[in-house]
């Protein structure tokens, strides 16, 4: 993407949101490993918010998300109720920005900012491990008991994915994808084949932000949950989708500047244990472990195939997609053992 002034567009933004309060300065404190847009905007008397800045996907899904994630901020009870950031509102509505001029499609949104507490080890105790599954648990929980009070979300895994066949048909898809363009179709069909057998249309749909890497949230002394921020991969979907990254935050070898995204640390027993400890507070039930393989397969489909080259960095999203079909994609029959995980929660 060609040069964009984004603190012009934040003013656009914020002279839109309100014109009582003027904008001193605008930081930028975007992560340097994606192409995030993140920004503390200092305003008149010592006071800021932070503005997102996001361009990849749909507009209409930009407002859908941060309707939702608003919703269920302001409704989670105790502990949760300070947990998730809330966006500003204007008319009673979550406000956002479309600036869509000369080819340039950026949409804002502002948050009030987030108290944090701890960030985890890079390697974790096995103390902290259970604790942390248990604590993930209990916030699916309380997500759960929202779920009639949600507004409605037009993203499915399936649409998604039959979104992703489309660009393959595309000049622009065949371009970027002539190389793996079989691989992928063949990976949407396992995806609905398997996922078919497994009745995956009729799991629970709750909010799950998938993206659980330790520099997205925060946690108490006690390895309790505190607050979390970063919301580009929230959707309405199975809560099987929050396992994968906890399964990198408890692995062995810890987290990882250079990162990539195998399947080898779902298989440790380190990550059992902590299925072990999520299972006993919200139990699974055996299609949704069977479901764990689908899920990690949608992620690699629709997070680092689909949207890798607007997420990440040029020379991570490179990197990641060939080894997507050179490792991730052919590691799923090969290393990944559901009967193992099974048999552990003992179901």
């Amino acid at each position: 993407m060609r040069f964009i002034d984004y603190s012009a567009i934040i003013s656009l933004a914020w002279n839109r949101y309100t014109t009582s309060k003027r904008i001193v300065s605008v930081e930028d404190i975007s992560a340097k490993v994606s192409t995030n847009h993140v920004f503390k905007v200092n305003l008149q008397r010592n006071a800021f918010v932070i503005a997102k800045l996001s361009y990849f996907g749909h507009y209409e899904h930009f407002k859908e998300d941060h309707k939702i994630i608003n919703v269920l901020a302001n409704n989670l009870l105790y502990p949760y109720e300070h947990f998730i950031g809330r966006s500003l509102t204007k008319d009673n509505e979550v406000f956002t920005y479309r600036y869509n001029r000369a080819g340039v499609d950026v949409w804002v949104v502002f948050y009030n900012p987030i108290r944090v507490q701890e960030k985890l080890p890079r390697i974790l105790s096995t103390q902290q491990i259970e604790t942390l599954g248990e604590e993930l648990a209990k916030f699916h929980a309380a997500c759960s008991e929202l779920t009639d009070v949600l507004p409605p979300s037009s993203k499915t895994m399936e649409k998604d994915l039959l979104d992703l066949l489309e660009i393959l048909d595309s000049e622009e898809g065949q371009f970027e994808h002539r190389m793996v363009a079989d691989e992928i179709t063949r990976q949407c069909d396992l995806f609905f084949e398997n996922a078919n057998k497994l009745n995956y249309k009729d799991f629970e749909v709750i909010p799950v932000f998938i993206d659980w890497n330790i520099g997205n949230f925060s946690v108490t002394k006690e390895t309790h949950l505190y607050a979390r921020w970063d919301y580009d991969w929230f959707r309405m979907s199975t809560r099987v989708l929050d396992f994968y990254f906890f399964s990198r935050v408890v692995r062995s070898e810890g987290d990882q500047t250079i990162f990539s995204y195998t399947v080898d640390p779902m298989m440790e027993d380190r990550f059992i244990t902590f299925l072990k400890h999520y299972h006993q507070v919200f139990p699974l039930s055996e299609q949704e472990v069977r479901f764990i393989k689908e899920a990690y397969r949608f992620f690699l489909l629709n997070y680092v195939v689909k949207f890798g080259r607007y997420f990440y960095l040029d020379r991570f999203a490179l990197k990641l997609k060939q080894e997507a079909f050179e490792i991730y994609f052919p590691s799923l029959d090969k290393k990944y053992n559901t009967e193992r995980i099974l048999k552990a929660l003992k179901i």
